[in-house]
C-alpha cells in the first residue's frame, strides 16, 4: 500500500500562501489543533510547495511578521512512497505530518493514517505492544491547575499526562488537546494570564502567565486555572502487553485517541503513543 491510498489530497489540504503573515496560519492552527502547515507560493507556472510553518517556530519567534521568513524545510514523500517508507521517516525525523510533494503539493500524509491502515490490517500489525510502548510514565497529580499542568506537560515535552489520584492510582489522563479545547485567545500582551492565580496562591510560580507556549501559536492565552480533575477523561482505556499493534489502532481510531496506559494488574508499566505503532512496520 502507498501514500496514495491513505493520504488527505491537496483539495482537502488548507495551506497558506506567501507573501502572507503569521496571522493567516494563527486561526487554522489553534482550531484544527495541528503541529504545522504547509504553505505554497501561486506562481505563472502554477503553485509551489515552500515548506511548512509550524507552532514552535510561531512561538520561539513572535517578532517575526513575515511568513516567509517562518517556512521551514521539511521531508516529503511522493503519492508512490509505500506506508511503511512514510512511517520510517516520520518515526526518524518526529514528524507527525509530512507532505506529499511531486512537483507541487499533492497532500498529506499523518501519523494518524498510517495508525488508521494498521487498524485495518492493511500493513503489519502484529507486533504485541509490550515491545513498543515506552516504559517512562508522565503523570500530573489531580489537583494540580490546570495552567500548571499545561506548564508540566510542556516541559516532559509528551503530549499527556496519566492522572494520579491521593493513593497514586490512576484516576484519569490529560492531554494536550484537553487544554486546547478549553484555552481562549485573548488580545494583547497586557492581558495575557491575568487573574490565574494569586501571589499567594499555593500553586503560584514564575512564568506562569506565559502559559501554552508549547502548544498554542500565541502567548496571548488563558487557561482555566481549575484543577486537572476538571478537564481530565476519566474513562481511561488501557491495553497490556500482549495486545497487538492492530488492536491499539483500533482503540485509538475508535476512540479518538493518540496515547494508551500500558497496565499490568493493577499498576501502569508504560504509555504506548500513536508514533510508536509505527515502529511495527
Amino acid at each position: 500500500m502507498n501514500v496514495a491510498d491513505v493520504m488527505t489530497p491537496r483539495s482537502e489540504v488548507v495551506t497558506a500562501e506567501v507573501p502572507g503573515t503569521r496571522d493567516d496560519v494563527l486561526e487554522y492552527l489553534q482550531e484544527r489543533s495541528f503541529s504545522s502547515v504547509p504553505v505554497v507560493k501561486r506562481t505563472d507556472e502554477g503553485e509551489q510547495f515552500r515548506g511548512i510553518v509550524t507552532r514552535d517556530a510561531l512561538i520561539a519567534r513572535p517578532d517575526e511578521d513575515q511568513l516567509a521568513l517562518l517556512v521551514e524545510e521539511v521531508p516529503t514523500v511522493t503519492a508512490d512512497t509505500t506506508i511503511e517508507e512514510a512511517a520510517k521517516l516520520m518515526v526518524a525525523e518526529g514528524e507527525r505530518r509530512i507532505p506529499v510533494v511531486d512537483g507541487e503539493l499533492n497532500g498529506i500524509v499523518t501519523v494518524t493514517d498510517v495508525v488508521r491502515a494498521i487498524a485495518a490490517g492493511d500493513v503489519a500489525g502484529e507486533t504485541p505492544v509490550g515491545e513498543l510502548a515506552g516504559s517512562a510514565v508522565n503523570c500530573v497529580y489531580r489537583g494540580t491547575p490546570l495552567p500548571v499542568a499545561e506548564r508540566e506537560l510542556s516541559y516532559a515535552e509528551v503530549p499527556y499526562g496519566v492522572v494520579l489520584d491521593d493513593d497514586g492510582r490512576m484516576t484519569g489522563i490529560i492531554t494536550e488537546v484537553d487544554i486546547i479545547d478549553v484555552a481562549r485567545v485573548v488580545e494583547g500582551e497586557a492581558e495575557t494570564g491575568e487573574s490565574l492565580a494569586d501571589e499567594d496562591d499555593d500553586w503560584m510560580w514564575e512564568g506562569i502567565k506565559a502559559v501554552g507556549n508549547r502548544y498554542m501559536p500565541t502567548r496571548n492565552v488563558e487557561i482555566p486555572a481549575g484543577p486537572v480533575s476538571e478537564f481530565m477523561t476519566g474513562d481511561v482505556v488501557t491495553v497490556t502487553r500482549s495486545r497487538t499493534a492492530k488492536e491499539a489502532a483500533r482503540l485509538m481510531i475508535n476512540h479518538d485517541i493518540e496515547q494508551i496506559p500500558l497496565v499490568s494488574g493493577d499498576d501502569i508499566a508504560g504509555v504506548v503513543q500513536d508514533m510508536d505503532l509505527l515502529r511495527a512496520l
